[in-house]
């Protein structure tokens, strides 16, 4: 293997994240998660959205070498996916300050929980966009739908929360 198919399969597993024994795409999500206050979260809307257009790009094209150099369709230790997918939920979330509180936390957890929920059952379309597009461009479609489909829980609930919490938490950057 060469040091750039080295690369790719390492950036297309966050890491080691993909190469958990157990639930490799729940450890990439996690990993997403809790990057994101330092990586995503702190970028205005604008930026955030240019970042996940290029770890698209990027995921995309990675994830079709990965498929390669592994000899297998959607490998389960690629999860640049789920990264892309799990931002995407997160994408209208506030910034955390010095003084987060306890709801902030739950507004991590929530699309985590809910990016999962959607990434594993793959209602329609999620499930047919895997073939919609070739190779790890498929690999990555699925997800941000599945983050979309998050993202607007996610929007939800911040209504709710903040008709019965006023303040309580920050739902755009």
């Amino acid at each position: 293997m060469t040091f750039s198919d080295a690369c790719v399969l390492h950036f297309c597993r966050l890491g080691p994240a993909g190469l958990s024994p157990k639930a490799p795409g729940t450890a990439g999500s996690l990993l997403s998660v809790l990057a994101a206050p330092f990586l995503f979260l702190p970028l205005p809307l604008t930026w955030r959205m240019l970042v996940l257009a290029v770890l698209f790009v990027a995921g995309g094209f990675a994830a079709t070498r990965a498929e390669r150099i592994l000899g297998e369709k959607d490998p389960g230790c690629v999860v640049i996916d789920e990264l892309v997918g799990q931002w995407t939920a997160m994408l209208f979330l506030g910034s955390f300050s010095a003084g987060w509180s306890w709801a902030d936390a739950v507004f991590l957890l929530l699309p985590f929980a809910l990016f999962r929920f959607f990434d594993i059952l793959k209602p329609r379309p999620i499930h047919a966009s895997e073939d919609w597009l070739p190779a790890g461009w498929g690999i990555m479609l699925d997800d941000v739908i599945g983050g979309v489909y998050a993202l607007v829980c996610m929007c939800a609930a911040a209504i709710a929360m903040q008709a019965f919490f006023p303040g309580a938490v920050g739902i755009l950057p």
